[in-house]
């Protein structure tokens, strides 16, 4: 047997595990490249392009003595395909740079007491990264597989909400619920995901100049589903987030990270 030690000082990635012919990762979404580009479903589509400096992704991992929460700003680019007239023929393709991801964490000694002081720790930070394959690691993770995974992408397939025909309502801001859906690819892997949305279309007179779209309830995202799990110092697999958080991280950690997202989009 064959023990592998990674040095998570903490949370979310503090691991000690024992691996030895663990079994391969089941249940995983399909593998996926880059998705390809947006295009406008309607001759009336006006492109908006994301204003990343307006931008914030996060989420926050709820376990019975830890919370980990990601923060991301400035994180989302893409371009959009709106309709006016008719939301519901919009397009778009958003994506998230994890580069950009920072990890902090709150810890209690039991489920009665306080957390404490929300910390960030540089490395586990690292190994978050090593976790999501963001690093090379020379004959396991190649710089062109760094590039790939960096990349979060959402395209937008389909957009619901009672109140397609912004053009019409009135005002210099107008606001929309709506849900959307589409293809969501995380760390080489892809999966159909759907998000509620707040959509605030900004106006000046009858000209539309920017939307502010705002994530209205987490999007839940399980890591084992598009493999991300714990590795060693070489960048190898070592044991399923299920089998860690059973033995080593129980309590500590949890499998789902929802997701919460804001940008703006303005038209170019």
């Amino acid at each position: 047997m064959m023990r592998w030690r990674s040095g998570f000082a903490t949370g979310f990635l503090a691991l000690t595990v024992v691996a030895c012919k663990e079994k391969a990762p089941e249940n995983l979404a399909p593998t996926a490249s880059a998705l390809a580009p947006a295009a406008p479903a309607a001759a009336e589509a006006l492109p908006l392009s994301v204003d990343s400096a307006a931008s914030s992704v996060k989420f926050l991992m709820d376990s019975p003595l830890e919370k980990i929460d990601g923060d991301a700003p400035g994180s989302v680019t893409g371009d959009l395909y709106v309709v006016p007239g008719d939301l519901t023929k919009s397009t778009g393709l958003i994506k998230i740079d994890l580069n950009k991801l920072t990890l902090y964490q709150q810890k209690r000694q039991d489920e009665q007491g306080e957390y404490g002081e929300r910390t960030k720790n540089d490395t586990q930070n690292a190994h978050a990264r090593d976790w999501l394959q963001i690093v090379p690691h020379e004959g396991e993770v190649t710089p062109e597989q760094v590039e790939m995974n960096r990349w979060v992408e959402f395209k937008l397939e389909k957009l619901e909400t009672a109140t397609p025909d912004v053009a019409a309502m009135s005002g210099a801001e107008r606001k929309v619920s709506a849900t959307v859906s589409g293809d969501f690819r995380l760390h080489g892997r892809k999966a159909k995901k759907s998000a509620k949305l707040e959509l605030v279309f900004k106006y000046a007179g009858e000209k539309l100049e920017s939307v502010t779209v705002k994530s209205v309830e987490p999007v839940p995202v399980k890591l084992e589903e598009f493999e991300v799990h714990p590795r060693d110092a070489s960048g190898k697999f070592v044991k399923t987030v299920t089998e860690v958080i059973a033995t080593n991280l129980k309590g500590k950690l949890s499998n789902e990270a929802p997701i919460t997202f804001e940008f703006v989009a303005k038209v170019k």
